[in-house]
């Protein structure tokens, strides 16, 4: 197993990216923390998992939430080796002048804050055990945008820009910081994003920006994100791995 004797982290867990990386970190030995804002979610997630999983009620916008899942999964599992800043958030797609300055700032807090509040939170544990490895997903709207996202395209074009160079910085601490972009899901933000129902004409317009021809599937960023945290991947760091069908190119 790929990921026997390690312990991690996953946040927004409850449902889908986050759902099934911790699944296929838990199938490859790995005991993860479920943390998400909907803590039945999290709860069902964990039990599905046995005692490799923990459910934490977490607000990854909140620091004091965030340094509180990081202390209760280290009482719980002894220590923390890797951790998904997963959990993110969208305005639906429109003019960005449409956007209120309200919903804008939470974009920013769940896709943005989150991770300056995980980096507090674990690296000061990470430098007292001998490294980690962080993921955090951005998405290939910070890579090439499309119209009517500006201000969530912004925020993920800054999780890429954190991710770099927070690798560079913490290198010499042996903690490796990487990032995974998706391009569009299928999971619960599909209609946020694309801005209109979920029908089959609409997604076919959507579905044919992406050279091989479909969404981005939970399974799909379960594979990179497990790549990303195994000891294959101990001498990639900084890198931004899209997970894109081609989209980006």
């Amino acid at each position: 197993m790929r990921l026997d004797g390690k312990t991690a982290i996953v946040t927004g867990a409850a449902s889908g990216f986050g759902r099934e990386i911790a699944r296929r970190f838990a199938r490859e030995g790995a005991k993860v923390a479920i943390v998400d804002l909907n803590g039945a979610g999290a709860a069902a997630v964990a039990d599905e998992l046995g005692e490799a999983g923990l459910a934490l009620t977490c607000d990854v916008s909140s620091a004091g939430d965030v340094a509180a899942a990081v202390a209760r999964t280290i009482d719980a599992f002894g220590s923390i080796g890797i951790v998904v800043n997963n959990a993110g958030w969208s305005h639906r797609n429109q003019p960005a002048l449409d956007v209120d300055y309200d919903t804008f700032r939470k974009v920013y807090a769940v896709n943005v804050d989150s991770i300056f509040h995980m980096t507090k939170a674990v690296v000061p544990h990470w430098r007292e055990t001998g490294g980690g490895v962080m993921i955090n997903v951005g998405s290939t709207a910070g890579i090439r945008p499309r119209p009517g996202l500006s201000w969530y395209n912004s925020s993920k074009g800054a999780v890429n820009i954190m991710t770099k160079t927070l690798a560079v910085e913490l290198a010499p601490d042996r903690i490796r910081v990487c990032g995974l972009a998706p391009v569009m899901g299928a999971t619960a933000l599909l209609e946020t994003f694309m801005g209109m129902p979920d029908t089959p004409e609409n997604r076919a317009r959507f579905l044919s920006t992406i050279p091989l021809g479909r969404l981005c599937e939970p399974e799909d960023m379960a594979n990179a994100a497990l790549y990303l945290a195994s000891d294959e991947a101990e001498f990639i760091t900084g890198v931004i791995l899209e997970v894109d069908g081609g989209r980006t190119i």
